[in-house]
């Protein structure tokens, strides 16, 4: 066996099977994995979210060993694992003696200053490599937008449905004549729909639980260690889009901003995970997913293949380039100074708010919530009662397993919260009672009643956005988006007005009690 003359970090997020560095088979190259504390501790995780990475992570090195490559693999709990980057690798190197060093570029920018510093440090030649995973390089969205006042997502994803020539008849000639049919996906499920059940795995994981419960990893939410439900292989996530495509696709588009009780993840593909970390690429499931429509177009219309594709091809790759261009300014921004700590029924679910409850019910059972729950409904209340956004940022960035900060912050932080003044959202995202009851089916079983908005069974969401608009009027009442809902402020009477929010504080000065 020749001598290791190259060592090559690959993180647990960059399990990507397809990547250059595995075309060919060379003795001398040492690709390493790591499990280890600081990762792990940053934020307190979800058990499902550990508990998937590190299950990933080994089934992608027990592959690439298959495979005749040379791996070293460091197991949470491992005796010799110095539990950091820089101290194993020191090992490595001293045991070794390699010419030269290699990492992927992180996608986190707390991660690629840390790895950059280590690697310097590290006395030996090093190259920084591409992952060879995303359609954009880092600084393309900052690009596209340079001079520009705005960083409006729906110029660069006409751009990128041009530049890849997806869902087109010709240059700047979208099929179906429109680049965009978001008014036709913003439906509410009928009672009278089914939806099919998930597609869910089910792994035996009680050694990496027992592994990290014995490491002593602080985690929340719940696990059923005997029946891990998520993708951890490549093979595993073409199985899960294959289910969607055959199952949900045709009305994925039309239900994907309904909230109900009929299913936990509804017509969602719950791909995002799989391609957080890699195991399957953007341009795979956007290939894929045209390709299925265009053989299946009789059955399921051209505003279900591009709600799909949009998010993954436009949302997703936007906001991984604001993420890029902001940071890291964006993560300290606070646009409406909130201060206000996250409630305790965010880590239990137990609120007498039923949309909220469920929803959280659901991520932490589930480490899981679609699109709008985390939009309109938790992170809607946070907005209104007017908490800081870095308790936000954690919650989301722990509580969900497809959650890493190029994705989370951006949609937290900046489409949720609204922190950071409008660079992501043209206005904030908030409602009353009234759009979660159009959505949805939670107020129908709720204690509070989503059509009264003062007095004991008033539900907060009313009094709270009120609220919010009212202590915010100097920042938004300018908003032409904004204006139509302060001119209905405005014609209110005086007594109802001060009613609201004499409302909203008792509701603000009591959070953990709703």
């Amino acid at each position: 066996m020749a001598g290791i003359k190259e060592i090559r970090l690959i993180l647990g997020d960059q399990l990507n099977a397809e990547h250059s560095w595995f075309d060919t088979y060379d003795d001398s190259v040492l690709f390493v994995l790591m499990e280890v504390l600081p990762e792990s501790e940053y934020v307190t995780h979800h058990i499902q979210k550990i508990v998937g990475i590190f299950t990933a992570m080994r089934r992608f090195a027990q592959r690439l060993d298959n495979e005749g490559h040379r791996v070293r693999y460091f197991r949470i709990n491992d005796k010799d694992n110095k539990q950091s980057f820089e101290a194993n690798l020191r090992k490595l190197i001293e045991h070794n003696n390699p010419e030269k060093l290699q990492f992927m570029e992180p996608d986190e920018y707390r991660l690629d200053v840390l790895l950059r510093a280590v690697f310097t440090g590290l006395g030996v030649p090093f190259e920084v490599a591409t992952t060879e995973h995303f359609l954009t390089d880092r600084m393309d969205v900052k690009t596209f937008f340079e001079g520009k006042k705005t960083m409006i997502m729906e110029a660069f994803y006409r751009s990128m449905r041009d530049k890849y020539n997806v869902l087109m008849e010709g240059p700047e000639a979208p099929m179906g004549g429109q680049w965009n049919y978001d008014k036709e996906n913003r439906k509410k499920l009928p009672s009278d729909v089914q939806v099919p059940p998930p597609k869910l795995f089910s792994y035996d994981v009680t050694d990496v639980v027992n592994a990290i419960q014995s490491a002593g990893i602080i985690s929340i939410g719940a696990i059923d260690p005997k029946r891990f439900i998520w993708p951890v292989t490549r093979a595993d996530a073409v199985k899960l889009f294959e289910a969607f495509l055959e199952n949900l696709f045709q009305d994925f588009g039309t239900y994907q901003d309904a909230l109900s009780e009929s299913g936990w993840s509804l017509f969602h593909s719950r791909l995002s995970f799989a391609l957080n970390i890699k195991l399957i690429s953007p341009m795979y499931v956007i290939r894929r997913a045209e390709a299925y429509w265009t053989k299946h177009s009789d059955d399921i219309s051209i505003s279900q293949v591009e709600g799909f594709i949009r998010q993954i091809l436009g949302w997703r790759e936007y906001m991984r380039g604001i993420y890029w261009a902001k940071m890291p300014e964006f993560k300290t921004m606070n646009y409406f100074d909130h201060h206000r700590r996250l409630p305790d029924f965010f880590w239990t679910g137990q609120t007498q708010m039923r949309c909220v409850s469920k929803a959280i019910e659901q991520s932490l059972e589930k480490a899981y919530a679609h699109h709008i729950q985390r939009l309109m409904v938790t992170g809607n209340f946070a907005l209104l009662a007017g908490i800081d956004p870095d308790e936000v940022d954690q919650w989301y960035l722990g509580i969900y397993i497809d959650a890493f900060e190029w994705v989370e912050i951006t949609n937290t932080r900046g489409m949720s919260q609204y922190a950071d003044g409008g660079i992501v959202a043209t206005k904030p995202y908030v409602s009353s009672a009234s759009y979660i009851h159009k959505m949805g089916n939670h107020c129908t079983r709720c204690a509070y009643k989503h059509n009264v908005k003062t007095g004991d069974k008033a539900c907060p969401f009313n009094s709270l956005y009120w609220h919010f608009l009212d202590r915010h009027r100097d920042k938004l009442q300018n908003n032409p988006r904004m204006g139509m809902m302060y001119r209905v402020w405005e014609r209110m009477g005086s007594d109802k007005k001060a009613d609201l929010l004499e409302q909203a504080e008792i509701y603000l000065n009591s959070l953990d009690k709703l």
